[in-house]
């Protein structure tokens, strides 16, 4: 657990928050939450998706103005009109989707908005040295000031988000989800800079659906469920996890993963993958699926993982080896061949990759199978539609009105979506990458559920996510992959996270 940087001696309030409510086309959005955040400590806060936690975010960085509450800052009562009137007042945003723009070079990002201009016009070198001193604060000197954005890692930009923030003097951070596109050490560098800026006197506001980042990381919790505080200021010492879900859900979720059933002995081999190599990725992975099983891929972020699922999906082209479905070969690179033989892949980016997030819940649903609701080239929407109710029920998704975007839904939801599709199609090996980014708790533990059903109908599938304990409890047999090579191949629960990471290191060491 992080030391906490919290005075034990009583301190004034940087940030309080009493009874804010904020309510959309009547719908009450937030019912009198409150927060209370202190100079230099990490405030975590918590809740299942559609809690109201962005809608808090948006209200304490002047997006949105509340109906009913109050804001005070440093004792005071605001009234924070505009993102501009937060930012003056030293409230930051750095959001879970980067707002960094990739055509502009890093020092040009970090001053966006408050440029350092003569006659209207950059004042480039006084800029990157600024910005260098910036970067340096933040303990990263290997990102050039000059450098396109676009040209930087996720990591990489969000420190160039967080260099912007100091550059606003900030004296308050709120980090939505920030931990949601990095790899382990890029975590553990994030958890770093956290640590200096709070003893530099910065307070963190930090959102996340990883409870076990909240131990690491955290000082004091609230909680919000259905837009109202069901806890605030909880000690992160002496908080349990189990605690925490109750608190968000609740609920007690007591088995987050569901009982494994063995495998039928008898159970034939759906999905053969021998020797599958793909140039610069990875090479000579094997193993084979049963109908009924589920099968794990893990490793760290750059092992393959992602890039195995899509080469056997058809997205990417084999440069060797063979993949079959039922005993059939799939044509390497052909998408519509592995659809064709029963194939499914909800894949890791599924906003951009999985869905289209304008169109209604029907359409992303019949997606793969137009062809049997159509008729003389027309589709026909009711039937379209009711094909989609019937597997929002069994997948339980909330809500389930056919003609919502899929924009509008939370993370858990939009997954369910994903697998809805793939229910109607019929398909027989379901290849799910990082099925549960993004989703919360609750979310989590019915989609675990679902993915156990999905087995015990006879789906065989195939799981990668970068949590080792969610392969781990979810996976019958799990294959082990470091740098595109496998390491090993074996029962899930003859391996722990310590086994894994032992095998990773083992494998650079050789």
């Amino acid at each position: 657990m992080a030391a906490s940087h919290v005075s034990s001696e009583p301190a004034v309030a940087l940030l309080e928050v009493h009874n804010l409510s904020k309510s959309f086309a009547g719908v009450r959005a937030l019912k009198g939450v409150n927060l209370q955040v202190l100079p230099g400590e990490v405030h975590c806060v918590l809740g299942q998706n559609g809690a109201g936690k962005s809608t808090l975010i948006k209200a304490l960085s002047g997006v949105h103005q509340p109906d009913s509450g109050e804001i005070r800052w440093n004792g005071e009562p605001v009234t924070l009109s505009g993102p501009t009137a937060a930012l003056d007042l030293g409230i930051a945003t750095m959001y879970q989707e980067l707002d960094v723009v990739d055509g502009l070079s890093v020092a040009e990002n970090i001053f966006l908005g408050h440029e350092d201009s003569r006659a209207g016009v950059l004042r480039v070198r006084d800029a990157r040295r600024r910005a260098r001193e910036l970067l340096a604060r933040l303990g990263h000197t290997d990102i050039a000031p000059s450098a396109e954005v676009g040209s930087l890692s996720a990591a990489g930009k969000q420190m160039v988000s967080m260099a912007r923030a100091l550059s606003r003097n900030a004296r308050l951070i709120i980090m939505d989800e920030p931990s949601a596109i990095l790899d382990v050490g890029e975590v553990a560098n994030l958890f770093r800079v956290i640590r200096e800026l709070t003893g530099q006197g910065i307070a963190i506001v930090y959102i996340s659906h990883r409870l076990e980042e909240i131990r690491q990381i955290g000082d004091r919790i609230s909680v919000i469920k259905d837009g109202s505080s069901t806890a605030s200021s909880l000690p992160v010492e002496g908080t349990s996890r189990a605690d925490l879900v109750r608190l968000m859900t609740g609920r007690d979720v007591a088995h987050a993963f569901p009982p494994r059933i063995p495998v039928p002995g008898a159970a034939p081999v759906v999905l053969e993958v021998q020797d599958l190599g793909l140039a610069g990725s990875f090479t000579g992975v094997s193993f084979t699926v049963r109908a009924g099983e589920v099968f794990g891929l893990a490793g760290l972020v750059g092992s393959g993982r992602s890039e195995i699922l899509e080469t056997i999906y058809g997205a990417r082209r084999a440069t060797a080896g063979t993949v079959r479905v039922n005993g059939t070969t799939l044509q390497p690179g052909s998408v519509p061949a592995a659809i064709g033989a029963g194939l499914g892949l909800s894949p890791e980016e599924r906003k951009s990759q999985g869905l289209l997030l304008e169109e209604p819940i029907y359409r992303n649903a019949t997606l793969s199978t137009f062809a049997r609701f159509a008729r003389r080239g027309l589709l026909n929407e009711r039937r379209e539609k009711e094909a989609t109710r019937t597997q929002a029920a069994a997948v339980q998704l909330h809500p389930a009105d056919p003609d919502r975007p899929a924009r509008t839904l939370s993370g858990g939801n939009q997954q369910k979506v994903l697998l809805a599709r793939w229910l109607l199609h019929g398909t027989k090996v379901l290849l799910l990458d990082e099925p549960t980014r993004g989703v919360d708790v609750g979310a989590k533990t019915e989609i675990y559920a679902l993915i156990r059903n999905l087995a015990a109908d006879g789906v065989a599938v195939v799981v990668v996510s970068s949590e080792l304990e969610e392969v781990l409890g979810l996976a019958d047999r799990v294959l082990v992959l470091d740098a595109g090579r496998v390491l090993a191949t074996g029962n899930a629960t003859d391996l722990d996270e310590h086994a894994v990471l032992d095998l990773v290191l083992k494998g650079n060491a050789q």
